[in-house]
């Protein structure tokens, strides 16, 4: 293998968020703003869901099944469809924010779950980066935090709890679990960090 195509090869890890700063994250929205109901629900949903910033923004509201507690994926990439797993948690902030959206004359009947500034319009990635972006800033995150950070931390977190590689390559929609398998190296590199803090 000549160097250049050993560089193509190569794939920097992914930036993982402990558990402990994803919580300090998703409480960091301010309350006392008018988002804050829709920004808790986007950060619990990118993290607890593990999708692509793309398919949160085109989610709309009957996507949302709370009976079989799954949120439907239309045209994921690859343009697939998939369920997400949907905890009661994230349920119980998509429910906060239907209610303070639809006050707010945002949230339209069978509309974007998550509408931009024309109710109309979905929040593009732009507006949706800018949350997480902020609520990192706000929690005081020093490396950069992206919506595709808070993903590979449910995929990490997923594998470190014991979670099946098939399982988390479904979750996560990839049609190769070559690129699944990346987040198992993570593991190890959060391994051998916990191991250096206590040898």
């Amino acid at each position: 293998i000549d160097l250049p195509e050993l560089v193509a090869r190569v794939r920097p890890l992914p930036e993982v968020l402990g558990r402990e700063q994803v919580n300090r994250l998703i409480g960091a929205p301010d309350p006392a703003s008018p988002l804050f109901a829709r920004d808790v629900a986007i950060l619990e949903m990118l993290y607890a869901c593990g999708l692509r910033a793309s398919e949160v923004c085109r989610l709309k509201v009957g996507d949302v099944d709370s009976q079989r507690m799954a949120l439907r994926v239309e045209q994921g990439k690859g343009a697939k469809d998939r369920y997400a797993m949907l905890s009661p948690v994230v349920l119980a902030r998509l429910r906060s924010w239907w209610r303070v959206g639809r006050a707010q004359g945002k949230m339209l009947p069978g509309g974007w779950l998550f509408p931009g500034m024309d109710p109309m319009d979905p929040l593009t990635i732009r507006q949706l980066n800018r949350a997480v972006h902020d609520a990192a800033s706000a929690a005081g995150i020093a490396k950069r935090v992206t919506t595709h950070t808070l993903r590979h931390s449910f995929a990490t977190h997923l594998l470190e709890g014991g979670a099946d590689l098939r399982a988390v390559q479904e979750m996560l929609g990839h049609a190769d679990i070559s690129t699944t398998q990346i987040y198992t190296h993570v593991d190890r590199e959060y391994l051998r960090k916990v191991h250096r803090q206590f040898h």
